[in-house]
């Protein structure tokens, strides 16, 4: 007997070593990198022996899809959309899906996401970092240029009215996110993750097995309300406190507008995580849902699906759908109510 047991602990240490070296060569393989694209810092960690290759492949196909869909450069295939004075022009397969992708979803949601928003944006200077609060004549007259059901898609010919302008920024680093996560799992890359720019994506498990932890932001705060446990999947959050400015009587205005009234959406909302399998569709949801409000966006959890979500309210209660609510916990020392929404 006691032999039997000699053996038996002989053959767990012996997995126990294996176990470790094989956790030690995958660490081996770790690639740390990092881009500054589409105007925010990225990062990439993945593992594997072609994890270098497949990130500097990510890498270019980060740089074309922002060639392709900046606002701001003359050369690019939104510039020139609309910069046409209403004429059709013909656009790349790429840019062609993303605008559908993103015309769908402002119907789904009923324009809370709305790509046309841009000429608002602008005017609130929060596209140039010379922000200030406009007129309400002049928002009134610029909303008469935000209506995503006047854009014309046929094909890959797209056409933007004259004094329109389509800004894909809601949904573009989501869609790219897909990519490049595509591209690792095509290099053979079984575990990674990345942020551009806040919008995370994790490819499988980490070296050691475990779930990736994504930490949640505390609104307003430096720490993390808490850590969310995922594995293949997108996580994408949109707070208030993300890009905003005060003015002179102490009033906080954020970028993230209500399409309806061109101001800052107040919808009892702080900040929405959204997290699901695709990174388009929680970037685009991340916003509209933010615009929602708790209320709607339930409703539109619930007769949808394929999505989980993370709210915070104004009265910094926490409401999580219950697919990551047994993955989500709170930082030592924080006290916040949570809901759980159930189906």
């Amino acid at each position: 007997m006691g032999k039997i047991i000699q053996l038996i602990s002989i053959g767990v240490l012996m997995l126990s070593i294996a176990g470790c070296n094989a956790e030690q060569n995958i660490e081996q393989l770790r690639v740390d990198d990092s881009l500054f694209a589409m105007n925010t810092y990225m990062t990439f960690t993945a593992y594997g022996e072609n994890a270098q290759e497949a990130i500097d492949h990510a890498k270019e196909q980060i740089s074309e899809m922002e060639s392709l869909w900046s606002v701001t450069e003359e050369g690019s295939e939104i510039y020139r959309a609309n910069h046409s004075g209403g004429e059709s022009i013909e656009v790349s397969k790429e840019t062609s899906e993303l605008i559908a992708f993103a015309l769908d979803m402002a119907e789904k949601t009923k324009g809370s996401l709305d790509p046309t928003i841009y000429p608002v944006l602008a005017a609130w200077g929060f596209t140039t970092d010379q922000k200030r609060v406009p007129a309400q004549e002049e928002l009134e007259r610029l909303l008469l240029l935000v209506d995503y059901s006047k854009i014309s898609l046929t094909d890959n010919l797209l056409t933007v009215p004259d004094g329109m302008e389509l800004d894909l920024g809601a949904v573009g680093k989501g869609y790219t996110a897909d990519l490049v996560a595509d591209t690792l799992r095509e290099y053979g890359v079984q575990s990674a993750i990345f942020s551009l720019g806040g919008n995370i994506q994790t490819i499988g498990s980490r070296s050691d097995g475990d779930a990736w932890r994504i930490g949640i932001k505390a609104p307003w705060e430096e720490e993390n309300l808490g850590v969310l446990e995922v594995r293949n999947s997108a996580v994408v959050t949109s707070g208030g406190y993300e890009n905003y400015f005060e003015d002179e009587h102490g009033n906080i205005y954020w970028h993230i507008l209500d399409p309806s009234t061109g101001y800052p959406s107040d919808s009892g909302l702080q900040a929405v995580t959204v997290i699901g399998k695709e990174s388009k569709l929680c970037d685009a949801l991340s916003t509209a849902l933010f615009v929602m409000g708790a209320e709607k966006a339930e409703e539109f959890w619930r007769e949808n699906g394929g999505f989980d979500m993370v709210m915070i309210t104004d009265e910094n209660e926490i409401i999580l759908t219950e697919g990551i609510a047994d993955f989500f916990t709170l930082s030592d020392g924080r006290n916040e109510a949570i809901r759980v929404l159930q189906e």
